[in-house]
């Protein structure tokens, strides 16, 4: 997979990308991430990338002709229509879908070619989202000063699930969010710390005695901490109703 962020701040991401999954995905060839300066296909003197909003208001907005000349030399096609194939382009703003675990899966199974559009300021050209944005994202209901932290968490969401980014086939199946649920509670060594003890099922060697045992705790934490996930569909069969 090929990842390309286009910002205004390249420096924001100085060695962001070179540690841990990441680094090793790009190391295996299984990601390329490269940042562009947006700046850079502005054809003004000034390189501005930015002006005041048309009907009067606080703050700029993003100029569409850096954003454009950009996704067209990164794609070859200056609106969505003409992309090729497995191509997405991505703005990350508040106003965007939800981030999911569901769709960084369908992006790492589906995407060879992201390109991520950071936001700044009051917002980005709404002729930007309508001719080239093929995914207008959200990390949450929350508003940052910029795109740059919510690329970060998309690139992460997504790399680590491309094949063999974790070398290990089931090591995102059992993340939370996967099956719809949180993850279950674990435990290392030492087997008691400070009077409080790992639970014995996990102690016993009986594994679907385990399995049946984290099922449980999943759901337990999942009703407990974000009953709304269950609300959509999930039946708590382990859990007894209050």
């Amino acid at each position: 997979m090929k990842i390309d962020v286009l910002t205004i701040f390249p420096e924001f991401f100085g060695q962001v990308f070179d540690f841990g999954i990441i680094r090793r995905a790009k190391l295996a060839g299984i990601v390329e991430i490269n940042v562009h300066d947006i700046r850079e296909f502005a054809t003004d003197k000034h390189r501005m990338t930015d002006d005041r909003p048309f009907g009067g208001g606080d703050g700029m907005v993003m100029k569409p002709e850096p954003i454009f000349a950009a996704v067209e030399h990164l794609t070859g096609a200056a609106e969505r229509s003409g992309y090729p194939a497995e191509t997405r382009v991505v703005l990350l703003s508040p106003q965007g879908k939800p981030l999911k675990q569901q769709m960084a899966r369908e992006f790492a199974d589906e995407a060879r070619h992201v390109i991520v559009i950071c936001g700044r300021y009051e917002g980005v050209d709404e002729r930007v989202n309508y001719a080239l944005v093929t995914d207008e994202i959200s990390i949450g209901d929350y508003v940052l000063s910029g795109g740059e932290p919510a690329a970060v968490v998309l690139t992460d969401a997504i790399v680590r699930l491309l094949p063999d980014a974790l070398g290990s086939e089931t090591s995102a199946e059992n993340d939370s969010f996967s099956d719809g649920l949180l993850d279950c509670p674990h435990y290392t060594r030492p087997a008691e710390f400070r009077g409080m003890k790992v639970p014995e099922v996990l102690l016993s060697g009986d594994h679907a005695e385990i399995e049946k045992w984290r099922r449980e705790m999943a759901m337990q934490k999942t009703k407990r901490i974000r009953p709304d996930l269950l609300e959509g569909g999930h039946s708590c069969p382990l859990v007894e109703s209050e």
